[in-house]
């Protein structure tokens, strides 16, 4: 069976343990606390460029301990013991190591502030099971006549048509002055393909890093991101061109193709506090974890509640400081686990589904709930013999929702390019809200495929039921068949009142010791109708409408 890259490798990770293994020789040290650091939330410079600072004051994102470095003594001491760094991790508060030497480990663990160490796998078994990644290569040459039949986006027009993205690029709006950070398993090819002559040219690829192998090219061990970085970024008017192709972009590998461990998923936070402290908008993560090479490493059902996976952890975080993070849903839909895996159960994560040209959804695209309720995916996109850049110069046919998310990655650069101001939640709402499915949303289909000429007019609209950056709270999804989250913004104390159609009040938070969060219970378990919330600040009160189905 040939070796191939998971097209979205869904994976999983345990609780972490003491005992879990995830990788060998491989290990995450936690430690306890940031005492005694000489960094300090006041002088935020000495960790974050200009551009990340900019962004949370744009958005109003204060600063807190997660973005700290990790103690710098801390991570001297470990390295003392005898262990090689791999990354360490601030929002996690701990580092990856390396050593063969279990006496070191011993050593490690016995420092007064090291909380526990977990082991992480890493033996290649992985690229056995995935046929039904559903990757179908077929070489295509660039220079195919028949592509030009297809206008300005050749070969990969089918992608941009099904989101309505083409009036958004002749206004202009092609993602310039946009970041995105890829992470993926390698670019080979990317470093000399035609399609990114004119990224090179114009000084849009930003760097690169590898957090697979220390001091590694990430152009290298297989062209998955290559692929996907092509959805976006390619540029060959007439043969091939992408969603985003005067967005700037940051090339991170977090994903070994030879095996399936934790680890990865520990690299992929790595990168993305790395991409933060550059200042980028967006992270696009055609990458998913359900199952590992150990077995006991693997993710149950459970984990995927938005808050155990450590990717998943990641990419909240991530959501929290102003980046709108998209993932892939995975390609597991007609196997016995069929649900999105980690990080696309994140309740911030756009995850994106697949359908064929006609918008009929993949067989393989997988499917929700969330285990706690949630629907997902939330969007769909082109995900069915899907054109795709590949070494060689040339390009390939294949399938995967691998290629959806960076399809939708790449329209939501264009989209925030003409919203600069809407914040990374408005922008995941807003595209949310403009897809086809939105009024009936399942857990095959989501809400449907975004449509951004819509979503560019609806920014207009007053009755477009987006809250306003200063509103006391938000209400999402809205409409919902589910679970509804009401989120407080920068209020503390306030009184939530829920009403019927009739004016009945049937939920009043003064008369509960829970509060808000007996709130979102409540808004949960109502049945289909429409309902009024009053949520009252201080001096200040606000109504809004929720639809259930």
């Amino acid at each position: 069976m040939r070796k191939l890259l998971v097209l979205i490798t869904l994976l999983i990770i345990g609780v972490v343990s003491s005992n879990a293994q995830v990788a060998p020789d491989k290990y995450w040290v936690q430690f306890t606390d940031k005492n005694n650091t000489p960094y300090s939330i006041e002088r935020p410079e000495e960790f974050l460029s200009e551009r990340s600072i900019q962004r949370r004051e744009k958005y109003g994102v204060a600063l807190d301990e997660k973005d700290i470095p990790v103690n710098p003594s801390y991570i001297e001491a470990v390295k003392n013991a005898g262990a090689t760094i791999l990354h360490p991790s601030k929002w996690l508060n701990g580092v990856t190591i390396e050593t063969y030497d279990v006496s070191v480990l011993k050593t490690i663990e016995n420092l007064p502030f090291v909380k526990k160490t977990r082991a992480l796998q890493d033996e290649p078994l992985k690229q056995m099971l995935k046929q039904e990644s559903f990757l179908n290569e077929i070489n295509v040459e660039s220079t195919v006549a028949v592509e030009a039949l297809r206008g300005h986006y050749g070969s990969a027009a089918t992608q941009i048509e099904l989101l309505n993205g083409v009036s958004l690029h002749e206004m202009g709006y092609q993602g310039e002055g946009i970041w995105i950070g890829i992470c993926d398993s390698g670019y080979e090819g990317a470093d000399f393909h035609d399609a990114f002559q004119n990224m090179r040219d114009e000084n849009r690829l930003l760097g690169t890093r590898d957090f697979v192998y220390k001091n590694g090219i990430v152009y290298s061990d297989h062209h998955h991101g290559t692929a996907c970085l092509g959805l976006m970024a390619g540029y060959i008017p007439n043969i091939y061109v992408g969603t985003a192709p005067k967005a700037s972009y940051f090339l991170c590998r977090t994903e070994n193709v030879n095996s399936e461990n934790v680890i990865e998923e520990y690299n992929w936070v790595s990168a993305a506090e790395y991409m933060d402290s550059l200042g980028i908008d967006m992270i696009s993560t055609s990458l998913g974890y359900i199952g590992f090479d150990d077995p006991e490493s693997s993710h149950a059902y459970s984990d995927f509640d938005g808050e155990t996976c450590v990717i998943t952890i990641g990419s909240e975080i991530a959501s929290s400081r102003g980046i709108l993070c998209v993932a892939a849903a995975g390609n597991e839909g007609d196997t016995k686990f069929p649900y999105v895996g980690a990080p696309g159960d994140g309740r911030n994560v756009l995850t994106v589904g697949g359908v064929k040209a006609d918008g009929e959804k993949t067989s393989f695209s997988s499917i929700g709930p969330t285990y706690d309720g949630r629907i997902k995916p939330d969007v769909m996109a082109f995900a069915y013999a899907v054109t795709v850049a590949s070494p060689g110069n040339n390009f390939y046919e294949g399938n995967g929702t691998s290629f959806a998310a960076p399809s939708v990655a790449g329209m939501i650069a264009c989209y925030w390019q003409a919203k600069k101001d809407f914040s990374e939640r408005k922008i995941r709402e807003t595209v949310i809200k403009s897809a086809d499915n939105f009024s009936t949303p399942n857990n095959e289909y989501g809400y449907g495929i975004p449509d951004f000429g819509r979503a560019l007019g609806m920014l207009n609209l007053e009755d477009c039921d987006i809250f306003d950056e200063k509103s006391l709270f938000s209400v999402f999804p809205n409409p919902s068949n589910g679970v509804v989250e009401l989120k407080l913004n920068n209020h503390e104390k306030v009184t939530v009142l829920v009403y019927d159609m009739m004016g009945k009040i049937l939920y009043n938070s003064d008369n509960h010791n829970d509060g808000v969060m007996g709130a979102n219970a409540f808004l949960s378990d109502l049945k289909g109708g429409t309902y009024f919330i009053n949520v009252i600040g201080g001096e200040f009160s606000q109504m809004g409408k929720l639809i259930k189905y």
